[in-house]
């Protein structure tokens, strides 16, 4: 079992922001291997399914971002799990809008959701880091992550999560650098 985080905040009104994008990721996923309907468990939203050969568990946490780690703790628990089978996708103002890099290990950078993920299980977990760009100047930095994708940006959008939910199959195999390669051979049409 792996269980596969998607970071964002809980809420319509929160639903197309930049931080939303592990949800939005999930989501995808979601939607294109079959997944269970959505359940109340683990403090979030979870949805059960296989992506390849792997058996895979889903979860948003319904925390708010500030407090993630709770959620994902609990369900590691359940399922006595190790921060090695948990990959998290998040929002990364240091990559440029829509690329996918993946990375195990590392800080928080600043961001709250991996920061209360190292507080509850530790850093040693894979990342999978969704781009988002960087607004410019540090003091726009709230303003740009909690803002909407713009209506320009939609296309892009729906391009790379269609890419990363097509390419999960090497993700769920752990094979991380055919994962990246392929979602970035995919944006490149």
């Amino acid at each position: 079992m792996q269980l596969w985080v998607g970071l964002g905040n809980p809420g319509p009104q929160y639903a197309m922001h930049r931080h939303n994008v592990g949800f939005m990721a999930l989501d995808a996923i979601a939607a294109v291997y079959g997944f269970s309907p959505p359940r109340k468990q683990f403090q979030g939203w979870t949805q059960e399914g296989r992506v390849g050969t792997a058996k895979l568990l889903l979860l948003k946490p319904a925390t708010f971002m500030n407090e993630s780690g709770r959620a994902i703790r609990a369900a590691m628990d359940f399922y006595k799990l190790g921060p090695g089978d948990v990959t998290i996708f998040h929002d990364e103002l240091d990559l440029a809008p829509f690329k996918v890099k993946v990375k195990t290990g590392g800080g928080a950078a600043g961001h709250n959701g991996l920061r209360s993920a190292d507080q509850h299980i530790g850093p040693d977990f894979r990342r999978v880091r969704i781009g988002i760009g960087h607004p410019g100047h540090k003091d726009r930095v709230t303003g740009y992550v909690l803002g909407n994708y713009a209506k320009d940006e939609i296309e892009d959008l729906t391009d790379m999560l269609g890419a990363i939910a097509a390419e999960a199959t090497w993700l769920a195999a752990g094979d991380d650098a055919r994962f990246m390669n392929e979602v970035a051979l995919r944006l490149q049409r």
